[in-house]
C-alpha cells in the first residue's frame, strides 16, 4: 500500500495521487470537468484542528538551522527578530489568498492546478518542470543536511570539520526515505506522532530552559539589544528574508485541505490567521531564546544553534536530547517532502502534459517509484555539492515566484470565471494578494542584484522548461 503523508497525514495518498490501491486497478482518466469537482472528502477539520495543522506542517528543520545564515547577513538582534515578523506577515498574506484557490479548485496537483487554470497549460508545465529539476531536490537536500549534521553532533562530532561524513549521512537519509516510500512502508504513520511531539518538545525545551536558566550560563538581556557588529543594508536584509521564508514554507498545505475544513468561509481564514500568528510567536520566542544565551556574532558562527544553546545550558546531555528531537522532526519532513513530489507529476501526466514514465506506478508496491527515485537522486547530488544556504535559497527562489503567480491567478479567474464556486474568498482582496505578490517580486529583484550568478542560474533552469514544453507538449491533446 502507499505510505501516508508524513507530517501532513491528511488523506490516503493512493487516492490523493490517483494511484491504484489494489493489484490491476488503474486510475481513471479524468476529464476537465472532473478537475473542477471536489474530491468528495468529508469536512472533518474544525477550527482548532486546522490551527494545529497550520503550525504542525510548517515547523520543520528551518528554525533549528536557518538562524546562523540570517545572523551572518544581518548581525543585529533587533533586525533579525523583525525579519521573522515580516516573514510571518508575508506568509499570512499568501495563505489568506491561496485559500480562495484551494477552496475553489480542491484537486490533485496543488499549485500546478492553480497555474493551469489561471494561466494555461504552459505555466502549469513550467512549474512541474521546476519541481522535477530544482524545487523538490533542493527541498530534500536542505532538510537532509539538517538531519545529517545533527546526527553527527549527537555523537560529539563537529559536522563542519567532518563535512563529507555529514553529507554522506544526509544522502543516506534521502536514500532510506526513498526506499521506504517506494516499498510502501508505513514510515509516515510510524513517525508522524513522534515528529509532532519532538518538534514541540525541542522548542518548548529551548525557549523555557533558555529563559529560565540562561542567566546562570552566560545569558544576557543585553544580547537582545546589542548594536549591530557591522552595517546592515537593505540588500542584506532581503537575502536574510529568503532564509526566513524557508522556515515558513509549508503555509500552503492547509489550503490544499480546504475541502475538508468545516464551515470554510468562517474557519479557514481564522485558522490561517491564528496559526500564522502562533508561528510568528513561536519563531520569535525561539530566536529570543537563542539570542539570550548566545550573542548574535556567535550565532552567525553556529550552524547548529539549537545544539549550541543546549550545550551552554545542559552540556552533552542537552545536545543529545535536542539533536534526537531535531532528527525526528527533520526525517518526518524529509519523508513528507519525498511523498509529496509525485503529486504534481502524476496530475500533469494525467493531463498529457508530462512524461508518463515519470508518473509510472510500481507493479508490486503500487507507488510512484520513478518520480521518487528521480527526486532522491537529484537531492543526493545537491546534498553532496551545495551548502545548506545555497539549497534553501534555491528552493525559495524557485518556488515562491510560482506561489506569487498562482495567487495572481485570483485576479484573472475572478474576472474571467465569475461563476466559479468560491466557498471562501480572500480576505482583504485585492490588497492582501497584492502585498504578497509585491513582496515576492521585491526579494527576487534583490537576489538578482546582490547574488546575480546563483539567482540567474536558478531562473535559467526554470525557464528552460519553456522550450521543453513547446518542443514536446505544445501540441498534446487531452
Amino acid at each position: 500500500m502507499c505510505a501516508p503523508f508524513g507530517e501532513r497525514g491528511l488523506q490516503d495518498p493512493c487516492r490523493v495521487l490517483g494511484f491504484p490501491t489494489t493489484a490491476g486497478q488503474r486510475p481513471a482518466r479524468r476529464t476537465r470537468r472532473d478537475h473542477m469537482t471536489n474530491d468528495g472528502l468529508p469536512r472533518r477539520l474544525g477550527l482548532w484542528s486546522s490551527v494545529a495543522l497550520v503550525i504542525g506542517i510548517t515547523i520543520g528543520s528551518g528554525i533549528f538551522r536557518s538562524p546562523a545564515g540570517i545572523a551572518q547577513k544581518v548581525p543585529s538582534p533587533e533586525l533579525m527578530i523583525a525579519l521573522w515578523v515580516v516573514g510571518g506577515i508575508i506568509t499570512l498574506c499568501g495563505a489568506l489568498s491561496l485559500a480562495e484557490l484551494a477552496a475553489a479548485l480542491p484537486e490533485t496537483g496543488g499549485f500546478y492546478a492553480y497555474l493551469r487554470e489561471g494561466w494555461g497549460r504552459p505555466a502549469g508545465f513550467v512549474f512541474g518542470w521546476s519541481e522535477l529539476v530544482l524545487i523538490r531536490a533542493s527541498a530534500l537536500g536542505g532538510i537532509a543536511v539538517v538531519f545529517g549534521e545533527y546526527l553527527l553532533r549527537s555523537f560529539g562530532v563537529d559536522p563542519v570539520s567532518h563535512y563529507i561524513a555529514a553529507r554522506a549521512l544526509s544522502a543516506g537519509a534521502i536514500a532510506f526515505a526513498a526506499a521506504a516510500n517506494i516499498a510502501g512502508a508505513n514510515v509516515g504513520a510510524a513517525i508522524v506522532g513522534a515528529s509532532t511531539l519532538a518538534k514541540f518538545s525541542a522548542l518548548v525545551m529551548l525557549v523555557g530552559a533558555s529563559l529560565a536558566l540562561g542567566g546562570g550560563h552566560g545569558g544576557s538581556v543585553g544580547n537582545l539589544t546589542a548594536a549591530a557588529s557591522a552595517p546592515v543594508g537593505v540588500g542584506a536584509m532581503g537575502l536574510a528574508l529568503v532564509s526566513v521564508l524557508w522556515a515558513y514554507d509549508g503555509w500552503g498545505d492547509l489550503s490544499f485541505a480546504a475541502g475538508e475544513v468545516t464551515n470554510p468561509q468562517r474557519n479557514l481564514p481564522r485558522a490561517i490567521i491564528l496559526g500564522t500568528l502562533a508561528l510568528i510567536a513561536i519563531y520569535v520566542m525561539t530566536n529570543v531564546a537563542y539570542l539570550y544565551v548566545i550573542p548574535i556574532d556567535a550565532i552567525g558562527r553556529s550552524p547548529l544553534v539549537a545544539a549550541d544553546t543546549m550545550m551552554a545550558l545542559f552540556g552533552r546531555t542537552g545536545v543529545v536530547l535536542v539533536s534526537v528531537f531535531v532528527m525526528i522532526s527533520s526525517f518526518s519532513s524529509l519523508n513528507g517532502s519525498m511523498l509529496a513530489s509525485p503529486r504534481v507529476f502524476f496530475a500533469m501526466a494525467d493531463d498529457g502534459l508530462f512524461f508518463e514514465s515519470i508518473a509510472k506506478v510500481h507493479p508490486r508496491f503500487k507507488t510512484p517509484y520513478v518520480a521518487i527515485l528521480l527526486a532522491a537522486l537529484l537531492g543526493m547530488a545537491l546534498v553532496m555539492s551545495r551548502s545548506f544556504e545555497a539549497l534553501t535559497d534555491t528552493f525559495v527562489l524557485a518556488i515562491w515566484p510560482f506561489y506569487a503567480l498562482g495567487i495572481a491567478a485570483i485576479y484573472r479567474l475572478r474576472r474571467l470565471r465569475p461563476e466559479m464556486p468560491r466557498p471562501y474568498k480572500a480576505i482583504g482582496y485585492p490588497v492582501v494578494p497584492a502585498i504578497f505578490i509585491l513582496s515576492v517580486v521585491g526579494f527576487v529583484i534583490n537576489s538578482l542584484i546582490n547574488e546575480p550568478i546563483p539567482t540567474t542560474i536558478t531562473f535559467a533552469l526554470i525557464l528552460l522548461g519553456v522550450p521543453v514544453y513547446f518542443f514536446a507538449f505544445a501540441k498534446t491533446e487531452k
